[in-house]
């Protein structure tokens, strides 16, 4: 059966088409018109364990729950862990009147669309565990975190991450003092958003959120101004470009009390951008983007070493 048979039968309505979105990396992600209406539908790849970045149905489960609390994130009039979309779980989102931070961010002033991106981390972060759809999982430790993406720095080109371990060591040897948890959205910055003027109407791709630091997300959001310092490599998701002590004013944190974070976060981009560049050199996942990310990922690392030095 098609995705689109699929889909209508378990709506009980007419599904008029389904379409592949182009923009993103978010895998198999598709706009649904159902008599007139627009959806955004999710699937896991084909044939994928149902673990992780795979798992649409806890990430439908997160914005459900964060949308019944008042949050931006999309409503969910369906979902399902059986396989019942072309053998697959699902979930269908409302699509979201909203424009890409590429866009936004050559209308509106930078300052305001930080604001706005700061101000909703801090209403996400004060939500209470038991309201975030995973409050049962377990909590995850800084140095679980630091292990996930060693893991995945491990498999980068080596010839781009011979410093990397020098990092580690680094964020291993002064690990900060663990707060209370809260949801942690894993990738927060602002290509995950959709706005109306400056402001953040959907938080999107929950794929790697979990229950752990909740100033993870905060190292997140200030690398995206990082990044606009390697001047020839590309930077998908729109030019705001903030001090980092200014977009941690904003969220109520001294600036000094955020540097294992912001390293942190540096060291868990280069690794995600040099595995994907291992992908695509592989032709597991093609992009030839990632081939102009050499410069991004090892003078990321060097900034983080610089930074906890």
């Amino acid at each position: 059966m098609s995705i689109q048979s699929d889909l209508s039968r378990q709506l009980g309505r007419r599904v008029d088409s389904v379409e592949p979105i182009p923009t993103g990396h978010s895998g198999f992600t598709y706009f649904v018109d159902v008599e007139g209406e627009r959806f955004v539908l999710r699937l896991p790849p084909p044939g994928a364990r149902i673990a992780g970045p795979a798992d649409v149905v806890r990430q439908g489960r997160i914005m459900a729950a964060l949308h019944a609390a008042g949050l931006p994130t999309p409503a969910i009039p369906a979902l399902s862990e059986e396989p019942l979309i072309d053998g697959r779980p699902f979930v269908l989102m409302e699509a979201v009147d909203g424009i890409r931070i590429e866009e936004t961010s050559e209308r509106e002033e930078a300052g305001d669309i930080a604001g706005s991106a700061v101000e909703v981390l801090k209403r996400l972060h004060a939500l209470p565990v038991e309201l975030t759809g995973i409050g049962t999982e377990e909590p995850v430790g800084l140095q679980a975190e630091m292990m996930r993406w060693a893991f995945l720095m491990q498999r980068a080109p080596e010839e781009l991450t011979t410093r990397a371990g020098e990092l580690g060591g680094l964020l291993a040897m002064d690990t900060p003092h663990e707060l209370e948890p809260t949801l942690v959205h894993g990738d927060y910055h602002y290509g995950n958003m959709l706005f109306r003027g400056p402001e953040v109407v959907a938080v999107l791709d929950w794929e790697i959120a979990q229950i752990g630091q909740a100033r993870l997300d905060l190292g997140c959001l200030a690398i995206m101004s990082h990044r606009k310092r390697f001047e020839d490599a590309p930077s998908p998701g729109g030019s705001v470009a903030m001090e980092d002590a200014d977009l941690f004013a904003m969220y109520g944190v001294d600036a000094a009390e955020m540097n294992w974070y912001v390293a942190m976060s540096l060291y868990k981009y280069a690794a995600i951008l040099g595995y994907n560049l291992m992908l695509h050199r592989r032709g597991k996942r093609p992009d030839p983007m990632y081939e102009g990310l050499t410069t991004t990922i090892s003078g990321m690392i060097d900034e983080g070493i610089d930074l906890l030095s």
